[in-house]
């Protein structure tokens, strides 16, 4: 069972979408794509951003947002959303929540977000910045969670311990 499930509500960037994939190979999470997407699921952009990972990635791609509901094996559902009424880490998170991000054009329908008041969250940020691009978002949250319930090993593996290594 995954650690963590991201869904993707109609992302429109291959780029961020593949970026989003690596994260979850990193974090032990499910990837969750909400059609219709903004590219093709063969895409160079999406192979190249997710890398080598994307074979170990655990994906599923879905037709809307109740056939997702139908399919998830947990009720606990966070939305991520600029208008979220929590900052992330006043978040409770818990093994095999859900963590919803919007397109990077359009955000999360007002319906979502209607469902699920008491889940909103939002990263804060200075007034300077607009935005934050969805898959630094979506590795913010992702650590951020699994960080809370320790569903990380405590050293690095495959990274050098020094520059020079």
């Amino acid at each position: 069972m995954p650690l963590l499930h991201i869904v993707l509500h109609q992302p429109d960037i291959p780029q961020n979408t593949g970026n989003i994939g690596r994260t979850c190979v990193a974090v032990g999470a499910k990837l969750w794509l909400i059609r219709p997407l903004g590219f093709r699921l063969d895409d160079r952009h999406l192979k190249r951003a997710g890398m080598d990972y994307w074979h170990h990635l655990d994906w599923e791609a879905v037709e809307s947002w109740d056939e997702l509901r139908e399919k998830l094996p947990s009720p606990r559902i966070w939305c991520v959303e600029e208008s979220g009424t929590k900052r992330l880490w006043e978040a409770d998170f818990l093994p095999g929540d859900v963590l919803v991000f919007g397109s990077e054009s359009r955000g999360l329908p007002q319906r979502m977000l209607d469902e699920h008041p008491s889940r909103t969250l939002f990263l804060p940020m200075r007034p300077e910045a607009r935005s934050l691009n969805l898959a630094s978002t979506v590795n913010t949250a992702a650590y951020e969670a699994v960080r809370q319930f320790g569903g990380l090993p405590q050293q690095a593996v495959g990274v050098p311990r020094s520059i020079d290594d």
